[in-house]
Formats: structure tokens, sequence, C-alpha cells
């Protein structure tokens, strides 16, 4: 016998956009006018169906729950919209510096093993022959 499946998406499909604006406002905690004013406001872009209802993903309802957190703690609309962009910016640059040391790292692997192990360093001495150090002055 097949079991329940379960209504949310799987974890790689955390973007499919399924929640009607009542579950989305429900499962964030706040009211759907609120939803309505976050979309007013530029913080979250439900997906839309083809007669224009708004539909909401995993992804939507965990922002939802950010802005929310961040609302609580004090924060206006524009402020919390500005830290949204500072986040998704520091998430990005953490790619990027993640990106760049895993290079570095391949470029180091790579430069030790195009060295010469078979290479021994040999002591170098300057020897002097004939009648002893010159030095040479402006008059010369």
């Amino acid at each position: 016998m097949a079991e329940p499946s379960d209504p949310r998406p799987s974890a790689h499909g955390r973007a499919h956009a399924v929640y009607v604006i009542s579950v989305a406002a429900e499962l964030a905690g706040v009211h759907p006018q609120t939803l309505r004013i976050y979309e007013r406001k530029g913080l979250v872009e439900p997906a839309r169906t083809g007669g224009g209802s708004r539909r909401y993903s995993d992804i939507d309802i965990d922002l939802l729950r950010r802005i929310q957190e961040l609302t609580n703690d004090g924060l206006n609309l524009a402020g919390v919209k500005r830290v949204l962009e500072l986040e998704a910016q520091v998430n990005h640059l953490r790619g990027q510096v993640a990106e760049l040391t895993e290079a570095a790292r391949t470029a180091v692997a790579e430069a030790h093993q195009s060295h010469r192990r078979d290479l021994v360093p040999v002591k170098a001495e300057v020897t002097l022959w004939g009648r002893g150090p010159r030095f040479v002055s402006d008059d010369d």
C-alpha cells in the first residue's frame, strides 16, 4: 500500500511555488494582507498562476519568516529591505571567497608538483683569483 505523500515539495523543489496566500501567511505567522504589503514594498515576489493568483514556495516562506524576525527586532520595511540586500551580497561574496580559496589551493598544489624534487641546493661561495679584491673608485 502506498504511503500518503507529503504535500510540501522535496528539498530539491524548495523553489517550487505551491502555497496559496492564506497558507503562506499561516506558515509565516502573518496576515495575508501583510504579504500583499511585503510584495508592494518589493520584499517578496511570489510566483503567479495563469489566472494571476499568488503562489509561495518554501524559499518564500523562509524569507517571510526572516522579514518577520527583522520587523520584530524593530526594523521598518525599508530597513528590512536593506538588510536583506546586504545579506544577499554577503552570501554572494562568501561564494566568491570560497571559489578563490579553492583556486589558490589548486594553484599552490600545481606549483608544488611542478618543482623538481631531485635538485639539491648547493652552497655557493665566491673565490677571488689573483691578487685579491680590487676596489674601484670614482677616480679610476
